[in-house]
């Protein structure tokens, strides 16, 4: 549903954002652009802006792609390419200046057309923002997007009739009734026209009764129009059967609780049309396009920088494609009125520590603990950090602190209890780490697989381990199994099991299963070689013990696995790396 745009751009976008779907491994971060030297050549800037784009560093790109424009500002190609990584890295202003050349060069390349659309939405010149939007890519993708955008300019200059008449373009496709009522409703609303957008938006919400935004806006309206039973109804209906203790409701519910008015979200037309933008790229991302959605919220963010869901969905892109520093700088753009402020502050010091700044992570959530001493996530966070460095001794501290805010626990808190565990397992009080992983088991809906997949491998993994509930625990870790056929580490834990019950042929097999699925995991070349020697295969054993050495395992495990090759397996006892299961899956 998103924007028409060239095949070229099209493929732009794709290189310049590759890591949003190959996977391909980071080799930078984005880093603030004072720390770039440019290359002294055209060349050498092109091709260190191709390299960081492969590498996911949008930041680093976009500035090596600057100086090579500089250097050729008659290269098409190059001013292309710079203009997606400029849109994609948030340099608004390089952005248009770039899309303002390209039309002058080829008017049919759509993406250029729509930043200056909406650039020019954004300096409220509506009539000039049609003429752009107007002017870009054909198809059924281009229509939805410069349709409804055009209605909101419409709307910006006091057009209402023209603005719904314009929406009703996209009538008689399911697919886009939607966007028309939902939009439909929001410019009616500002006009004055409640019943209408009473109307028009209640046949959104019927539509999709499951979407957040949806929700919230409807909600909103009706506790506007002075009807707060049917919103906290419509609240709680979502999270009862949607989502569970979700900030923007939760926040919505306890206004309407102590009678604080609902403002309105969208009431301009920057806001509408950064609401078009945001709800197209959320399309775009359950649809598997998180490249162009990128964009999208790029548009989005520039128009209404308010937009706290455009803002936390920005970031999280930024955050998944290891563009780790970019995503702190987005997170900490959150407005501070808004509820999900509390989630982007815990987020900026998870990014802290994946960035390798504990210390500073460290202060951040603390400061966040102490103005909200009751918060829950912030505290759990912390500890998350903790056990991250392995300090746990401190990490099982900090969640001791976050289990006492909790009152009852709730289905959202298992994983609080998962942590926990782990913890007190790590500093040996394995009464309390085994209470905590049965609660986190407990509590977890069926609905993780995944993840009671993990929280079975760990308890399971440690009962064998203790030689404690063998028979429960390798039940465990077949369920696990089950729920994760193609884990090699949870594989290799019920092998482990086979192995400390004696059964040497049935731990071959499995062990056998894991180290095809993780052929370079350390630990599980170790324990492959273990049972190769208690089955006789001295050979194989060594040999496995050598590939196992080879593989950098912990210095401890190093000296273990050493020793074993100088003179076998003397000590049936598991592995000193048993004792930490690899809990986090294939």
């Amino acid at each position: 549903m998103t924007f028409q745009i060239n095949g070229r751009s099209a493929a732009l976008v794709l290189a310049f954002v590759a890591g949003l779907h190959v996977g391909m491994p980071a080799l930078a971060q984005a880093r603030p652009v004072e720390k770039f030297e440019p290359a002294e050549s055209l060349e050498g800037n092109y091709l260190a802006a191709v390299v960081a784009g492969s590498a996911r560093d949008l930041g680093a790109a976009s500035i090596y792609l600057r100086e090579a424009i500089r250097n050729d500002p008659q290269n098409s190609e190059l001013l292309e390419r710079g203009f997606v990584a400029f849109l994609a890295d948030g340099a608004m202003n390089e952005t248009f200046r770039a899309a303002e050349k390209l039309i002058q060069r080829d008017a049919t390349n759509g993406l250029a057309q729509l930043a200056l659309g909406v650039r020019a939405l954004k300096q409220k010149n509506y009539a000039a923002a049609r003429t752009q939007l107007q002017r870009g890519g054909r198809g059924r993708s281009a229509d939805i997007t410069a349709t409804l955008l055009a209605a909101w300019a419409y709307s910006g200059s006091g057009e209402t009739n023209r603005a719904i008449d314009t929406l009703e373009r996209l009538k008689g496709e399911s697919t886009f009734d939607r966007f028309r009522d939902f939009h439909a409703g929001l410019i009616l609303d500002i006009a004055g026209r409640r019943n209408e957008a009473n109307r028009r938006l209640k046949a959104a919400y019927d539509a999709e009764k499951t979407n957040l935004r949806l929700v919230d806006l409807w909600a909103r309206q009706q506790a506007r129009t002075g009807d707060s039973e049917a919103a906290l109804a419509t609240l709680n209906d979502f999270e009862r059967n949607v989502r569970p203790n979700h900030p923007v409701v939760r926040d919505a519910i306890a206004k309407i609780g102590s009678k604080e008015p609902l403002q309105r979200i969208v009431g301009n037309t920057q806001q509408g049309a950064a609401e078009v933008l945001y709800g197209l790229a959320s399309a775009g991302i359950l649809q598997g396009d998180e490249a162009t959605a990128l964009l999208y919220l790029r548009f989005a963010v520039y128009l209404d920088p308010g937009h706290d869901l455009a803002v936390l969905t920005l970031a999280d892109i930024l955050e998944r494609a290891k563009q780790t520093e970019d995503a702190v700088q987005v997170y900490r753009r959150m407005p501070e009125n808004s509820p999900l402020r509390p989630v982007a502050d815990i987020q900026i010091g998870l990014g802290l520590e994946q960035l390798g700044k504990t210390e500073e992570a460290v202060k951040h959530l603390e400061g966040i603990i102490a103005a909200r001493p009751d918060d829950v996530d912030a505290t759990s966070a912390l500890g998350n950090i903790y056990r991250s460095r392995k300090r746990f001794e401190e990490a099982a501290a900090t969640y001791d602190k976050a289990v006492a805010k909790l009152g009852t626990p709730s289905r959202a808190n298992w994983d609080l209890f998962y942590s926990r565990g782990i913890a007190y397992e790590r500093i040996k009080k394995w009464p309390q780490a085994e209470a905590d992983l049965r609660k986190a088991l407990e509590l977890m809906p069926e609905a993780l697989g995944r993840e009671r997949a993990l929280v079975l491998n760990y308890l399971g993994y440690s009962l064998v381990d203790q030689n404690l509930k063998l028979e429960e625990a390798l039940g465990m870790l077949r369920r696990a199994v089950e729920l994760r056929p193609r884990d090699g580490y949870i594989i290799d834990s019920l092998g482990w099991a086979h192995y400390r019950l004696g059964r040497y042929d049935e731990a071959v097999t499995e062990l056998e299963k894991a180290m095809e699925l993780r052929p370079s995991d350390p630990v599980i070349n170790d324990h492959l070689g273990d049972v190769y020697w208690k089955t006789g295969r001295y050979l194989e054993a060594r040999y496995q013990w050598n590939y196992a050495r080879d593989l950098g395992p912990e210095p401890e495990d190093l000296t273990r696995i050493q020793r074993k090759i100088d003179k076998g397996l003397e000590d049936p006892a598991p592995s000193a790396s048993a004792a930490e299961p690899k809990k986090d899956g294939g």
